[in-house]
């Protein structure tokens, strides 16, 4: 099956979109994500991190999940490796937008290395949203350029203002990581599988957190996700075995 065939979904002529609702949503995400990058400035300091190596991950990682990670578990004592691991497995799911979004946008392979540092959450929504290839591209690029440089801009103010007030746990800036990353998670949970997930990793993550070393409850909650999936297979199994003993004893499924 050729990309054009696989990819019919992106009509070249039917539900256009002008480029310039496209630009406007596009800045829209970019700059409501970017300035959140103040609050991982700000919680990076805090933390512990230098203002060179707070710039460095927003520049290089480029993933706010995984940065406020990472520096979430240095803040809690955390060895550096299983705070890596922590980030890296946030991370992960960045490279699952990347095989869609490559059919999507079908950029040329000179193009593709730069763009894969934008591939994040807000990049694949904007882009996917779209119902042609150009608009894909449009919001995938505005989506990105804007977001990239708000928030290095914020992540640098951040950690400027983190030091020039000092004990950021005092003005009870070390919330503000969390706050930001709970707020662009929840509205991501729309089904009850992803509720219960959510749930369940939240359990076994601060059930964990005084037993075990900063940084490996965040692992550890990362089970919740197959641990649920495998319940709800589990549970179809039984459904789908207890219809067809109904079906073979001829009394049907109606009584």
């Amino acid at each position: 099956m050729t990309e054009e065939t696989a990819l019919a979904d992106l009509r070249a002529d039917d539900g256009d979109k002008p480029d310039a609702a496209v630009v406007r949503d596009a800045l829209g995400v970019g700059v409501a994500v970017g300035l959140s990058g103040f609050a991982f400035g700000v919680t990076s300091a805090g933390s512990g991190l230098t203002l060179p190596q707070t710039c460095l991950l927003s520049l290089l990682v480029f993933t706010g999940a995984s940065q406020f990670a990472l520096v979430g578990a240095l803040a809690g004592g955390g060895n550096p490796v299983t705070a890596a691991a922590g980030a890296l497995f946030l991370g992960v799911r960045n490279a699952f937008y990347g095989l869609r979004l490559s059919q999507v946008l079908a950029l040329p392979r000179a193009v593709r290395p730069f763009a894969a540092q934008w591939v994040i959450d807000e990049t694949a929504a904007v882009a996917l949203a779209q119902p042609t290839r150009r608009a894909a591209r449009i919001g995938f690029a505005v989506t990105g350029l804007s977001l990239y440089v708000l928030w290095n801009l914020t992540t640098l103010l951040g950690a400027l203002g983190a030091e020039a007030i000092g004990d950021t746990d005092a003005w009870g800036l070390d919330a503000a990581g969390p706050a930001v990353f709970l707020a662009l998670l929840a509205p991501m949970l729309r089904t009850g599988t992803e509720r219960t997930v959510a749930g369940l990793a939240v359990v076994l993550g601060l059930g964990l957190l005084p037993v075990l070393p900063a940084g490996v409850p965040v692992l550890v909650a990362a089970l919740a996700a197959p641990a649920v999936l495998w319940a709800r297979g589990r549970r179809g199994t039984g459904t789908g075995e207890h219809l067809d003993r109904h079906r073979s004893d001829g009394r049907g499924l109606l009584r």
